[in-house]
């Protein structure tokens, strides 16, 4: 991706760890010595032909063909379900749109045909490292589409989660362009896990990490913490509907106190010069990037952001800080960490200030955001890194 734009992080002024952060100042403000945050710029996301990109709620983001590429969740408009969006990175323009996503005859012969045929809640989205034309995908939320069959709530009651199970989905690209969703399974945790019945606060991450290990970040568990959970894709993986049984790696994630601090985007990551792996998580209610030693040996960094929309005009400075965010995708590309957002419409209109910016704001329009990578963030002992800080409420 030798044309990616490197956005330079600046330092601003702090953010306050809760749901729903405070109104800022401005983004010029000199930062707090003790809560360094990195500012982030965003681009608007468009359509192929200019305008806006109405309501696309993306989630989940990813590598593909020297673009990125994300997907929308069971919230967003209409026109934008069902569907795989490609980004131009240097633009943040879409792809035109292809035809919606359809049911390959494995997956229609299915338990879950019904679900994933109309509007299912796709989270999060991963590219194949090594067969471009292959897709990950997961869903949350299936209350919406009432239960399984009588045969099917039997054969599947003991997903130890939701009572419709998570499912996790292999897509494939057609020479047309085309998405059909050609495999799929559902995900079984362990009672012992305590993940408890949230349907909206399920999966909402994922990253591949080596030999087929897929990971997975849920929001919340019965504790109201975020966990990360993992499952193996061998060989044969996709040739059964059977349960998925997911285990819990020992990692370090940052120690929680009270508050909503779910996981609703993840990346696997090696750092080239300590071949090191990690998860990069993104907090997205504490404005958060969380950098995870996938090894465990070590606690996780917290990485507070600042993230900024372009706006311009008479009274308006170039770019404007965001009362909320929302990210829910992010991924690496040559040094250059991508995040996208997913605009929380309860909370969304909130960052209205500039009017040149109204219109975007209401049409729950996303952006996409990056900022190199910084070797401080992977070095050293997170409690001594300035650029970390431990959540407080």
């Amino acid at each position: 991706m030798k044309q990616l734009v490197l956005m330079v992080a600046a330092l601003t002024a702090g953010l306050s760890g809760c749901s729903e952060p405070s109104p800022a100042d401005s983004a010029s403000d000199n930062p707090a010595p003790e809560a360094q945050v990195v500012s982030v710029k965003g681009q608007w996301l468009t359509e192929a032909d200019g305008s806006i990109a109405t309501d696309p709620q993306p989630s989940g983001l990813s590598s593909w063909q020297n673009q990125l590429v994300t997907i929308s969740d069971g919230s967003a408009d209409s026109s934008q379900q069902r569907q795989l969006h490609i980004i131009d990175p240097t633009t943040a323009k879409l792809a035109p749109k292809t035809a919606k996503m359809r049911l390959g005859s494995r997956v229609r012969r299915s338990c879950f045909a019904a679900y994933l045929g109309s509007e299912p809640d796709l989270e999060a989205l991963i590219a194949d490292p090594i067969d471009p034309e292959v897709f990950y995908t997961v869903t949350e939320d299936a209350t919406r589409t009432g239960a399984l069959s009588s045969r099917c709530q039997k054969r599947y009651s003991d997903s130890g989660s939701t009572d419709y199970p998570t499912l996790l989905l292999r897509l494939e690209r057609l020479d047309d362009g085309d998405i059909l969703m050609t495999r799929v399974r559902p995900l079984q945790f362990k009672s012992a896990q305590a993940v408890g019945d949230f349907p909206n606060d399920g999966v909402e991450g994922m990253a591949l990490g080596e030999n087929g290990r897929l990971y997975l970040g849920l929001e919340k568990d019965k504790a109201g913490k975020p966990r990360i959970f993992s499952v193996d894709m061998t060989d044969g993986f996709w040739e059964t509907t059977d349960f998925a049984p997911v285990s819990e790696p020992a990692l370090q994630l940052p120690q929680l106190h009270e508050g909503s601090h779910p996981i609703n985007a993840l990346e696997y990551y090696i750092h080239p010069e300590t071949n090191q792996p990690y998860l990069l998580a993104i907090a997205r209610n504490d404005n958060e990037l969380w950098v995870i030693d996938a090894t465990g040996e070590r606690p996780a960094r917290q990485i507070k952001m600042d993230f900024l929309a372009p706006a311009g005009g008479e009274q308006c400075s170039a770019y404007e800080r965001m009362d909320n965010a929302s990210i829910e995708g992010v991924t690496v590309v040559d040094g250059t960490l991508w995040m996208i957002n997913d605009p929380w419409k309860v909370n969304y209109l909130k960052n209205i200030q500039c009017q040149s910016n109204q219109a975007n704001y209401e049409a729950m329009a996303a952006l996409l955001f990056s900022t190199p990578l910084q070797n401080s963030w992977f070095a050293g002992d997170p409690e001594n890194n300035e650029a970390s800080e431990k959540i407080t409420d």
